[in-house]
């Protein structure tokens, strides 16, 4: 099975504004007693953008007393709020640098990044195992000789 970005995209149009999403955006705001930063966080297919539809679709649900008020979300500070939009523009504009150094562009851009990101592992795996060999691979004669000797008293 291939997950394309039409599919996503499909979903994420899907997921937007559903009974689904509702549920989603309620129980993050229980979970984390109303802090938006990590709401933001969990739930699916949202930005920065989507933070006032978020905080609309809660504060009516706080105002029907479907969930609780909590003082975190209530009372959080502007500075808080900013310095969340901040990151995220932060964020964004990392992700674009990214997309454009790996010429991503087409339909075959979460193959590519993730073929980018496993040779990443590779090398750093196999940095990994250069590192072992050099700090524990002179000892391999002396562990021979001992299991060699072990095998003649047999």
């Amino acid at each position: 099975l291939q997950i394309t970005v039409k599919d996503i995209e499909d979903f994420e149009k899907s997921y937007k504004d559903s009974e689904e999403e509702l549920a989603d955006i309620k129980a993050a705001y229980v979970d984390f007693e109303g802090d938006m930063d990590r709401i933001m966080e969990s739930v699916l297919c949202v930005d920065y953008t989507d933070e006032p539809r978020i905080r609309k679709i809660l504060e009516k649900a706080i105002d029907s007393g479907e969930v609780p008020s909590y003082k975190g979300f209530v009372k959080e500070s502007k500075q808080k709020m900013m310095a969340r939009k901040r990151r995220a523009e932060k964020e964004a504009r990392e992700a674009e640098k990214t997309k454009d150094e790996l010429g991503l562009g087409g339909e075959d851009d979460l193959k590519a990044l993730i073929q980018s990101r496993n040779k990443d592992r590779k090398r750093e795996m196999d940095d990994f195992l250069a590192q072992l060999e050099a700090k524990y691979g002179n000892n391999t004669k002396k562990g021979s000789k001992k299991t060699a000797a072990k095998k003649g008293k047999k």
